[in-house]
């Protein structure tokens, strides 16, 4: 597999983390919810690249870096890095964006200065020929 002329590609949605993702104490969100998040930016890559949601093959790595929380706004990030004749090979990365800050009350939250990487994976993909 080579890169191509496809290779390059970036797509990034952002989603608020609510309460009800919360699976554990302290609104702690489990690590499948990001994964269902780099499942959705690998589909529109897909799209974009080929006109077809694609197969999602397998991870190669994945790294959980920071604790997910309720109350979160999580940017996920899908960047093509190599592009075969039916497979691309991707890059993921989420990051923290946005946080709950309950001391300040019950609904405030905070913008952070410096978003916080949580999750990164690489990963393969399959379209039609």
């Amino acid at each position: 597999m080579t890169a191509g002329p496809r290779a390059g590609l970036t797509v990034t949605h952002r989603r608020y983390v609510k309460h009800g993702d919360a699976h554990y104490g302290g609104g702690l969100v489990d690590g499948a919810y990001v994964l269902g998040l780099f499942g959705d930016v690998a589909t529109e890559a897909c799209v974009r690249m080929d006109g077809d949601e694609g197969l999602f093959a397998s991870y190669s790595d994945v790294q959980f870096r920071a604790p997910v929380l309720a109350g979160d706004v999580i940017e996920a990030t899908c960047t093509v890095t190599a592009v075969g004749r039916r497979s691309r090979q991707l890059a993921f990365e989420a990051r923290v964006v946005c946080r709950a800050d309950p001391s300040r009350g019950p609904s405030a939250a905070s913008v952070l200065a410096e978003p916080v990487t949580v999750v990164t994976a690489t990963g393969a993909v399959v379209v039609p020929a």
